[in-house]
């Protein structure tokens, strides 16, 4: 069977990163970002020094179009990142991030220079595969804490010559950014250790650790401009937690619930790891609720029939209610 173009560039990307990781004795994400280096500049970097006639060819990317390159980027990150323990070095799936970047569009069609935010980017696939989908694009911005991921996002980004600002930080601690019109984000789950950080926030937990998912909802909203929009994917215990009382609360008073999209088991590989996704509009003086916000339960991504069907249901949803 004749390779895919998708298949021979994650063969190159794979065997570069193989081989930096026999010489370098690292793991293999972060060999990844050295060989994802090498595909961009063309050129190994200094400290790979003498070793560098043992490297395997190295790509041309003029050979290969854009959803190519992150598609196989993609591939090599997941090989990467298989085992990995912790939550958040878990890619969200393409299926549901280009469902994001569906509603994403459905949201705004009617805008232009469109920023977009997304405060916990991970390697930057939910981001790239969004803002592909939106043709009336202004600034991208994006944060993360954690040093490999931000780097793969960065490289994951050049490969595309997507155009996004990187801000390496804690993303529940303040930016130095102007509020955007969208806020896109798989929310980090779990406690935030950082309990005087999460004093700021009007979701922080009466005692003991917050949950950092709820903290990021709040950051989200913060960063927002009044009548923007927010689709995040969330955990889909989100509303039932121990805390959930304050979330809901805080919800009403700051924004519009536009919908909640829960997504098929099939799309998860475990029952804790299963998702929804929840968008917001942050209430402002033009801006009114809605009688009717759009829920559904996503069918299987595999049937196309069945997806084909609840598209079409949206489709008219967002005709009759968003443009009232």
């Amino acid at each position: 069977m004749e390779q895919s173009n998708v298949e021979s560039l994650f063969e190159h990307i794979d065997n570069l990163t193989e081989t930096v990781q026999q010489y370098m004795n690292e793991t293999y994400l972060d060999s990844l970002t050295i060989a994802l280096e090498t595909v961009f500049y063309g050129n190994p970097p200094e400290e790979m020094g003498d070793f560098e006639q043992n490297l395997p060819s190295i790509p041309d990317l003029s050979a290969y179009d854009i959803v190519d390159i992150r598609k196989a980027v993609q591939l090599a990150i997941l090989k990467g990142m298989k085992g990995a323990t912790q939550q958040q070095h878990l890619m969200t799936p393409e299926t549901v991030a280009l469902f994001v970047g569906y509603l994403a569009s459905k949201v705004t069609s009617d805008q232009e220079n469109i920023r977009v935010f997304d405060p916990a980017s991970g390697t930057g696939n939910l981001l790239t595969v969004v803002t592909e989908q939106l043709d009336k694009l202004g600034d991208v911005v994006a944060g993360e804490v954690d040093p490999t991921l931000i780097k793969l996002a960065v490289l994951n980004a050049n490969l595309q010559q997507k155009e996004i600002e990187f801000f390496h930080q804690d993303s529940l601690r303040p930016f130095l950014l102007d509020p955007v019109d969208l806020v896109v984000s798989d929310l980090p789950v779990g406690y935030y250790p950082d309990d005087i950080r999460a004093n700021d926030y009007e979701l922080r937990a009466e005692e003991g650790h917050s949950y950092a998912h709820h903290l990021f909802i709040e950051q989200s909203m913060n960063y927002t401009k009044p009548g923007g929009y927010l689709i995040l994917v969330i955990p889909e215990f989100l509303f039932d937690s121990d805390q959930s009382d304050k979330l809901h609360a805080y919800l009403q008073e700051q924004a519009h619930i536009i919908g909640v999209l829960q997504l098929p088991e099939s799309a998860f590989k475990a029952d804790k790891n299963r998702k929804s996704i929840l968008m917001l509009q942050k209430k402002g003086p033009d801006t009114t609720g809605l009688k009717q916000p759009l829920l559904v339960q996503v069918p299987s991504f595999k049937n196309t029939d069945a997806m084909n069907d609840i598209l079409a249901q949206m489709n008219a949803w967002f005709s009759d209610t968003m443009k009232q």
